[in-house]
């Protein structure tokens, strides 16, 4: 659809959100090291020598349609946002359209080292918060020396 803008455009605007639709479009997943900016939700990943902590923001999501499954050490993070825009019936323009809405996935894999079956999330005030314990036997101890 051909349309003019009411409205100047931020060149690098639309070319991020040209790369967003081709990345929904083909359904890709973003690295857990960070070089694919955008995906959704949010995510912060760090470690412990206790455990692994991801942080997942994704306000406005009832956590009953939130989906978190590890399977052979890779952990997903699956749901979906609905969208808060007026539909067709409306008679509204949408002149601007930056929050997600839709399907979405996150895919992490998680060290060799931890331990898949005592894994715990908690939702709270919009932020998923997933701790993935370690194994007690990849936890550093300290050595006595007689």
């Amino acid at each position: 659809m051909f349309y003019r803008s009411l409205f100047p455009r931020d060149l690098f605007a639309e070319l991020d959100r040209l790369q967003r639709s081709i990345e929904q479009a083909l359904d890709l997943s973003p690295s857990i090291r960070g070089s694919f900016r955008g995906g959704f939700p949010a995510l912060n990943v760090g470690t412990t020598p206790q455990a692994v902590e991801i942080y997942a923001f994704a306000p406005g999501i009832d956590p009953a349609k939130l989906d978190v499954e590890i399977e052979k050490g890779v952990l997903t993070i699956a749901g979906e946002r609905s969208s808060s825009l007026p539909t067709d019936d409306e008679k509204a323009t949408v002149h601007m359209a930056e929050r997600f809405a839709g399907r979405f996935r996150r895919v992490i894999t998680l060290p060799d080292d931890v331990d898949t079956q005592a894994v715990s999330a908690k939702y709270r005030h919009g932020v998923l918060h997933i701790h993935v314990p370690r194994k007690e036997a990849a936890m550093p101890r300290r050595i006595s020396i007689e």
